[in-house]
C-alpha cells in the first residue's frame, strides 16, 4: 500500500479487487467533495504522482482522464492539472450593470433563412412584439428545437439547448478522423449502419434499462425525424393523434402536416392524464420521464393506466425520452417502453447530448415496424448521413459518449442550482429580508436543462420578457407552449447555453424584476 506524501489523500492498494485508476479518481473525488482539495489546487503532473505511487503512468492518465470528463479536474494551458470549481454556487453574484461583461454562450449557430420574417435589429433587446412579428407566439415554432440566433449582449436563456462547449475536443476529433476512414456507401442502408444499431442497443440497455435487440433500432436524425417517420407509416389523413397540452409545438406542427386531426390532451403537475384520454385517439405523443415543459414525472400507477388505456383503444403510444440523461434529485424510472414494447415507440435523440445542431437519434419498436419505417425512406427521400453515423458509432464504441453525460450532468446541475438559488433566495442586494416578492413557483427542476417559472393568475409574463430584455436576459414565455388558450403563466428558462457566472447574473436580475412586478 502506496500513500501520496505531502497531504494528498491518495492510496493504492494493489491487493484490492478494484482497478488502480478507479482507486485514484474516487479518492480525488471524495477529497474535492469533502473539502480537502477545493477549486484552483494544483495537481502533480501523472508523470509525478505515477513516480510517487509506484503505478504507471497510464494508470494516473485514466484516472485523470476521467475527472476530466466529469468535469471535477481542468487544465490550463502550458500551466498544469487544477480541481476545478464544483462547490454549490452561491447567490450573490452582481447585477449587470455599465461595463459589466454580458455575452452570451459560445453555443453554435444554427440559423434558418425565414427571409418573410421581420429581423431585429443588432443590439436592440428583443422585446415581446418582436417575438410575435418573427413568427413565435402561440402555435409557432417550439423553442426546444428551434432557430438559436445569437443576440449580441443578451445572456440567452433559452430551452433545449445544450452546450456545445462542453465537447472534450480530443474526443471530438477522434470521433471525427474514425469517421473519416470509411467511405460512402453505394447505397446507405436505411434502418442505419447495423454496427451502429447495436452499439445504440447496448448503450440503451446500460443507460435506460431496455432490453432490445439491433432488430428494433432504427437511427434517426432526432425525435422529430422519427416522430414524422411514424406520422407517414401509421396516420390516415383524419386520423386523430393526441398531443400533450401544453407540449412540444414541434410534435403538434409535425402529425398536423401529416394530415392529421391534433388532439390536445391535458397534463398536470406529474404529466398526461391517462383517465381523460378519448378512445378514438390512433397515436398519442408523449414525454413520461420528464414531460415537456412542466416537467411532470409519470408516476408507475398512470404509466400502467397509459398501457391499459392504448391496448384498448388500438393506439400507439410514442414516447420521447428527449433528456432522460440529466437527472439531479434520483436516478430515472425505467422507459415507458420496457412496460410494453408492443404499444410503446421509443424515441431518443443525441442531440440534447452533444449539440443541438448534431442530428442524430434513434428509434426502438417492434422489428416489423421497424422494417416498414425504414422501407418509406428511400420512398419520401429521407436519408441519414453516413458520416454523422461513423461518429456517433466511435463516440459509443470508446465510451466518449456516457464520459461526455457524465461531465454535463455535473455541469447542467451547477447552473440549475445558481438558476434555482438565485430566484428562490434572491441576490441580497435588491431584496430586503420579508420584502415582498411576487409568489411563484418553479416546475421540472429536477432534471433537463430548463425549469418552468409558473406566476399566478393575472401576473404578465409579456412584461417580464421585455424587462428583462432590456436588463440583458433573454427569456421566453410559457404561453408558447399551449396550442388553444393558455391556462398558466410563466416563463421557460434554460441553462444550458448560458456559463454559469452568465446564469447566476440572470438569476439575480430576474429576482429583482420579481421584486418590482409586485
Amino acid at each position: 500500500m502506496t500513500t501520496l506524501p505531502a497531504g494528498l489523500p491518495v492510496v493504492v492498494d494493489r491487493a484490492g479487487g478494484t482497478p488502480l485508476a478507479a482507486q485514484i479518481s474516487g479518492q480525488l473525488e471524495a477529497a474535492v467533495t469533502a473539502g480537502v482539495l477545493r477549486a484552483g489546487d494544483r495537481l502533480p503532473s501523472s508523470r509525478d504522482l505515477a513516480a510517487t505511487l509506484g503505478v504507471s503512468r497510464t494508470v494516473v492518465t485514466n484516472a485523470y482522464a476521467r475527472l476530466f470528463a466529469e468535469g471535477w479536474l481542468e487544465g490550463r494551458h502550458g500551466s498544469g492539472t487544477y480541481v476545478a470549481d464544483v462547490t454549490t454556487p452561491s447567490v450573490s453574484a452582481p447585477a449587470l450593470g455599465p461595463g459589466r461583461e454580458s455575452g452570451l454562450g459560445s453555443a453554435p449557430l444554427n440559423v434558418t433563412d425565414a427571409p418573410e420574417r421581420r429581423r431585429v435589429p443588432p443590439g436592440r433587446p428583443v422585446t415581446s412584439a418582436d417575438r410575435v412579428a418573427a413568427g413565435d407566439g402561440t402555435g409557432g415554432p417550439d423553442w426546444r428545437t428551434a432557430v438559436h440566433v445569437r443576440r449580441p449582449g443578451l445572456i440567452d436563456l433559452q430551452p433545449g439547448i445544450s452546450w456545445a462547449d462542453g465537447i472534450e475536443p480530443a474526443a471530438w476529433r477522434r470521433a471525427w478522423r474514425q469517421a473519416g476512414t470509411h467511405l460512402p456507401s453505394r447505397w446507405p442502408d436505411p434502418h442505419g449502419l447495423p454496427e451502429l444499431r447495436a452499439e445504440i442497443a447496448a448503450y440503451l440497455r446500460r443507460s435506460r434499462g431496455l432490453a432490445v435487440t439491433p432488430a428494433q433500432v432504427l437511427v434517426t436524425q432526432g425525435v422529430s425525424s422519427g416522430l414524422a417517420l411514424l406520422a407517414d407509416a401509421l396516420l390516415a389523413p383524419g386520423d386523430k393523434a393526441g398531443v400533450e397540452e401544453p407540449g412540444y409545438a414541434t410534435g403538434r406542427e409535425v402529425l398536423r402536416r401529416a394530415g392529421a386531426e391534433v388532439v390536445t390532451c391535458r397534463v398536470d403537475a406529474h404529466g398526461i392524464v391517462p383517465g381523460e384520454l378519448p378512445g378514438d385517439l390512433r397515436l398519442l405523443y408523449t414525454t413520461p420521464a420528464h414531460q415537456y415543459p412542466l416537467g411532470g414525472r409519470l408516476p408507475v400507477s398512470r404509466r400502467q393506466a397509459l398501457v391499459a388505456w392504448a391496448r384498448a383503444a388500438g393506439a400507439v403510444v410514442v414516447e420521447d425520452d428527449y433528456d432522460s440523461e440529466f437527472r439531479y434529485d434520483v436516478g430515472p424510472l425505467p422507459a415507458l417502453h420496457s412496460m410494453d414494447p408492443d404499444v410503446i415507440v421509443y424515441l431518443g435523440t443525441a442531440s440534447k447530448v452533444i449539440a443541438t445542431a448534431f442530428g442524430a437519434g434513434w428509434l426502438v419498436a417492434p422489428p416489423a415496424l421497424v422494417d416498414e419505417l425504414a422501407a418509406l425512406r428511400p420512398r419520401i427521400g429521407v436519408r441519414i448521413p453516413e458520416p454523422v453515423q461513423h461518429a456517433v458509432l466511435a463516440l459509443l464504441r470508446s465510451g466518449d459518449l456516457e464520459r461526455h453525460v457524465r461531465k454535463m450532468r455535473l455541469e447542467y446541475a451547477r447552473r440549475r442550482a445558481a438558476l434555482v438559488e438565485g430566484l428562490t433566495h434572491g441576490d441580497g442586494d435588491a431584496v430586503a429580508p420579508g420584502a415582498d416578492r411576487v409568489p411563484f413557483r418553479l416546475l421540472g427542476d429536477t432534471a433537463g436543462m430548463h425549469v418552468v417559472l409558473e406566476l399566478p393568475a393575472g401576473y404578465p409574463a409579456a412584461w417580464l420578457v421585455d424587462a428583462a430584455a432590456e436588463r440583458g436576459v433573454a427569456v421566453y414565455p410559457l404561453d408558447r407552449y399551449f396550442a388553444g388558450p393558455p391556462t398558466m403563466s410563466g416563463l421557460v428558462l434554460g441553462y444550458g447555453t448560458a456559463t454559469l457566472p452568465q446564469v447566476r447574473r440572470a438569476a439575480a436580475a430576474l429576482s429583482r424584476l420579481l421584486t418590482r412586478l409586485q
